[in-house]
């Protein structure tokens, strides 16, 4: 259960307290992250629906923060999931926007463990060279990769964002160019792709994500759906994949400056085809949007990766994931399937480029 007040630790750190943040604490935690080097978001109604927004599967705040009294010292917020692993379901929780003073030498590691006592598990995927450095040493275990692919939607495209080393633009353009002209034709095998709406979102109900033997899915459910969908940061569509009158998968689509997202997907079937027609319909929706370069997705789980390949994408970047138990419990042996939405993934962008291709 999230913290219901403030608690004050004791020891060497006796002066520090962990509370639940207010959305009066916005501007201070703006501050805090740019201090250690971040580009957060400031925009209120951006922050308010990561941190503060009512949330079915999470009462109250999901930002933290340690403070000695006058000041915030550190914060860290938290994006909660639900994923059957073994025997049992577990309430797994990923950390965003962690951030502590430089001169506040602990205090990112304490709201680490405190936060950590909420769930059964904390997430962690990839991360900056120090994050990746202090999570062993926190008690987080390496439990598998998830790849990055991408797809050329425009090969041309690429001139419309700003680049860091302009000569390197002809040698890309003329590989998303080779890319686009390899990539397969549209293979939907009788499916077809319906966009749905936050009012719409139990069409897809029958079609969420289930558990598959050897491979740990993480939950997903209507009130989760509709909380992605009502992001103000970046917009955001669902769309249901129907034949012969019935839903079987669905995916989300974000889009960030130059480039789609596959946010996340599923599909209720074993078969190689129907994955393939979800992917092909995701690029097709894709397409609709004018200016985009690409269209990218994530991959831990062996039939997504190779449909992803087979419908023209390339792996472009790989990052470790990390699970840290609670209590004792341990990471599992199955596979880790994890989605852009398990973190900040899906909307997460800088003004520089940041295109994969």
């Amino acid at each position: 259960m999230p913290f219901s007040s403030s608690h004050r630790d004791r020891g060497p750190t006796s002066q520090r307290w962990v509370r639940a943040s207010t959305p009066e604490d916005g501007p201070a935690i703006v501050s805090l992250m740019r201090e250690a080097g971040l580009e957060p978001h400031e925009r209120p109604e951006h922050m308010y629906w990561k941190y503060w927004r009512e949330r079915e599967d999470w009462p109250g705040s999901r930002s933290f923060v340690v403070t000695d009294g006058s000041e915030i010292l550190a914060h860290g917020a938290l994006m909660p999931g639900m994923c059957r692993l073994g025997d049992a379901r577990h309430r797994v929780i990923h950390i965003i926007d962690w951030a502590a003073r430089p001169s506040e030498v602990g205090t990112g590691v304490l709201l680490m463990k405190k936060i950590g006592r909420l769930a059964d598990f904390l997430l962690g995927i990839g991360g900056s060279k120090d994050t990746l450095r202090i999570m062993p040493l926190i008690g987080y275990r390496a439990c598998g990769t998830v790849t990055g692919y991408v797809r050329t939607l425009s090969p041309l495209g690429v001139l419309k964002r700003p680049a860091r080393q302009r000569w390197k633009l002809a040698p890309r353009i003329a590989r998303s160019a080779l890319w686009s002209m390899k990539a397969p034709r549209r293979r939907q095998a009788g499916w077809r792709a319906l966009r749905i709406g936050a009012e719409e979102v139990s069409r897809v109900s029958l079609a969420l994500p289930t558990e598959r033997a050897g491979m740990a899915v993480f939950e997903r459910n209507e009130a989760s759906l509709r909380h992605l969908l009502a992001c103000p940061i970046v917009p955001t569509e669902l769309y249901a994949l129907e034949r012969a009158d019935r839903v079987g998968g669905y995916f989300l689509l974000s889009y960030v400056p130059g480039q789609a997202r596959l946010a996340d997907c599923w599909m209720n079937s074993e078969e190689p085809a129907d994955w393939g027609a979800l992917v092909h319909c995701a690029v097709a929706q894709a397409k609709r949007h004018a200016g985009l370069a690409e269209l990218v997705a994530w991959s831990s789980d062996p039939l997504l990766s190779r449909t992803l390949e087979n419908c023209g994408f390339h792996s472009r970047l790989t990052l470790p994931v990390y699970l840290r138990g609670s209590n004792g419990l341990t990471p599992p042996q199955e596979i880790l399937r994890v989605q852009m939405v398990e973190n900040d993934a899906s909307y997460l962008h800088l003004s520089q480029d940041e295109l994969w291709a």
